[in-house]
């Protein structure tokens, strides 16, 4: 019995595991054949000796045993890697692909495996998805600390991922620079000037010169306009006839509220954990921030405007900033008694957003770049949000506000063109580097 417990799978491999962390991988291997003769679908066997035979550059036999691996456990991420990486060394790039793909189905945060499915889309004349799996490798593993230096780079990825970086680099540049050809075309370069310079500072080729240092946008900083937390009335004509509509506006939203299903929570969350990231609340109750959407990233809610036609019709009367799948954003925005909307910042300087007071209790506040704004019923405040803002209602009623994002007025009908075509064109691409990989 002693010699069997010996000579047992589990005591080879604890055998072999010994040889390895003593630097001894030739020992290691005799004791996984041993293993792989006891047992041939041993997948740990099977993966070692392969990667053993990948060392010896013997690929065929490689990939036979990577492959036997991978049918005795299917979907296995980290097998996946490594047959990727063998049919890639072979010259098998259309199986890599496949492989790799499958590797980041099964483990979508294996940045390492995106990298190198990036390499081998690249050598297959694929381009355009080689960029969009070094953009999410590359960002996938510096959110994780990984790759923002050569001190957290492994010195065997320092030569691949510096020639990603540039590739990237390179290929959103020419990406959207051509993008904006034909309107330079319509309108000639000079007109483009500061769109130029604000996807620059997006390339992280320029550094943002903030005129204001409370100005922070998340996403795309537009320069050369002024930097305001307020804007002055006088700059929105429109401003007017929405005020004008209040009365109907306030009526329509009135049959809302009477049907609290209608509102949905405006974080999209369940989760008071993610909730209480921007939410608090200064009485007992939870904080709740809901809101009965017209429009939100772009999409018109037709529901929503069929039972408040008036508002909707009034809202489609506006400049509002159209964006593919990113704006406008226009909503009753519903503010339950005592919660406190916490510090935060908006994406863009390119669009403002107004509000249309429309219930407004007592102890209810705005706070941008703080400066603090007390709402009044029926009269709109404008403010940029990339300036860090916040709002209250420690009241015990409920505060609600028409929100509607316009354009910057300090931009050009050219530059509002070219702006939404290149924050269109951004999401496309940075969608399409969250994608499955395979196919």
């Amino acid at each position: 019995m002693g010699i069997e417990f010996e000579h047992s799978a589990d005591a080879l491999r604890a055998c072999a595991l010994e040889y390895l962390r003593a630097g001894k991988p030739g020992l290691a291997e005799h004791a996984f054949r041993n293993i792989l003769e006891q047992d041939p679908n041993d997948v740990d066997a099977l993966r070692f000796l392969a990667a053993r035979h990948l060392e010896r550059n013997e690929r065929v036999a490689a990939i036979e045993l990577f492959e036997r691996a991978e049918n005795v456990r299917p979907g296995h991420a980290a097998t996946l890697h490594q047959l990727g990486m063998a049919y890639a060394v072979e010259g098998r790039l259309a199986d890599a692909i496949a492989a790799l793909g499958r590797c980041l189905e099964a483990d979508e945060n294996d940045f390492v495996g995106r990298l190198f499915l990036g390499v081998v889309l690249e050598r297959h004349g694929q381009k355009q998805r080689a960029l969009t799996q070094y953009f999410s490798a590359i960002n996938r593993a510096q959110a994780k600390g990984y790759w923002l230096s050569d001190e957290s780079t492994a010195p065997a990825l320092r030569k691949t991922v510096v020639a990603a970086m540039r590739t990237l680099d390179a290929g959103r540049r020419e990406l959207f620079h051509k993008l904006l050809e034909p309107l330079r075309g319509k309108y000639g370069a000079i007109a483009l000037r500061r769109v130029e310079h604000a996807l620059s500072i997006y390339l992280g080729e320029r550094q943002p010169q903030w005129p204001d240092p409370r100005q922070k946008p998340l996403f795309l900083y537009f320069p050369d306009i002024p930097s305001l937390p307020y804007y002055p009335r006088e700059r929105f004509p429109w401003i007017d006839s929405l005020e004008a509509g209040a009365a109907f506006i306030r009526e329509e939203l009135l049959n809302v509220l009477s049907h609290s299903h209608n509102l949905e929570s405006f974080l999209q969350t369940d989760s008071p954990h993610d909730a209480s990231e921007l939410l608090r609340s200064s009485n007992s109750q939870d904080p709740a921030w809901d809101a009965y959407f017209f429009h939100r990233h772009g999409e018109r809610f037709e529901e929503h405007c069929l039972k408040c036609p008036r508002t909707a019709g009034l809202l489609d009367t506006l400049p509002l900033a159209y964006v593919r799948e990113h704006s406008p954003e226009t909503l009753f925005s519903v503010l339950s008694p005592g919660t406190h909307i916490l510090p935060h910042r908006g994406v863009t300087n390119t669009r403002l957003v107004t509000h249309l007071p429309l219930i407004v209790p007592a102890d209810c506040a705005l706070r941008v770049g703080g400066e603090t704004h007390v709402w009044e019923e029926g009269r709109c405040v404008t403010f940029d949000d990339t300036f860090e803002h916040e709002a209250w209602n420690k009241s015990s009623e409920t505060r609600v506000v028409l929100i509607v994002d316009s354009w910057n007025p300090d931009l050009s009908e050219a530059e509002r063109e070219a702006v939404a075509d290149l924050v269109g064109a951004i999401g496309d691409f940075n969608r399409a580097s969250e994608l499955p990989a395979a196919g």
